[in-house]
């Protein structure tokens, strides 16, 4: 499967050998750990209770971003309310959509830290949220907990999706992609003056959290980069006559 699990700065090794065996119930083997405090260790192996293998295989990064590059959809989990908005869904509706992405490009479904989660920049790399529902009186969830119930959720999503019969789509656009695109959206920003007039100072991230809700594929972003360089260039030759019409 091109889904991975993306564990972020956890700080108990315990739930890394959990986590991994959460997901090979479930059928998931790609594991990807962020900054872990320690890795490899006992304690995780013991609690892998089988799914050793998962822990030989996993990649350590330094840092989300490394993490989730190659990804055409990346999809960050949250217990908190923000200020700005991203697009927050349950395991059951993100699951069919994580499928769907699956199906042409690697996706990575991303967990935090367990007593923080994941920061606001971190967020800012994911296309979607996913929340999971609790009970009102304690929503406290372990993140192995968290990471079984998502798998499971993919497990009924991947059996119930339709036959795969040899055709993928154009793949989605990789957050590395998404990160040069946004570079020169800023630098064409810069260029034409545009600036925040609200004096907030988030017209950064309200612009990924636009183009990351539209989740583009790979010609979409290349359309769009396509129109930045054409911006430049005219910008450039603004003390030039307009070319011919029909040229």
């Amino acid at each position: 499967m091109s889904i991975r699990i993306v564990l972020a700065g956890i700080s108990h090794p315990g739930n890394i050998g959990s986590a991994a065996r959460a997901m090979k119930t479930m059928g998931l083997e790609r594991l990807h750990l962020v900054a872990p405090q320690r890795f490899p260790a006992t304690e995780a192996t013991v609690m892998a209770a089988g799914a050793d293998d998962v822990l030989e295989r996993a990649q350590v990064h330094a840092d989300v971003r490394g993490a989730v590059a190659d990804c055409g959809l990346v999809v960050g989990t949250t217990a908190r309310s923000r200020h700005l908005p991203w697009r927050t869904v349950e395991p059951r509706e993100a699951a069919v959509e994580i499928v769907a992405a699956a199906a042409a490009s690697d996706v990575a479904v991303v967990f935090g830290a367990e007593r923080t989660g994941l920061t606001n920049e971190e967020l800012e790399r994911c296309q979607l949220l996913l929340t999971i529902p609790t009970g009102s009186s304690y929503g406290s969830l372990n993140v192995a907990m968290a990471v079984q119930i998502v798998a499971y959720e993919l497990l009924l999503a991947r059996r119930d999706a339709p036959g795969d019969d040899g055709r993928r789509g154009i793949p989605l656009a990789s957050a590395r992609e998404m990160e040069r695109f946004y570079a020169h959206l800023e630098e064409v920003l810069e260029d034409i003056e545009f600036r925040d007039r609200t004096g907030e100072g988030h017209l950064a991230a309200r612009l990924r959290r636009f183009f990351n809700r539209a989740v583009p594929d790979q010609n979409e972003i290349n359309i769009l980069r396509g129109i930045l360089t054409s911006v430049q260039g005219r910008r450039r030759r603004a003390g030039e006559p307009p070319p011919p019409k029909g040229s």
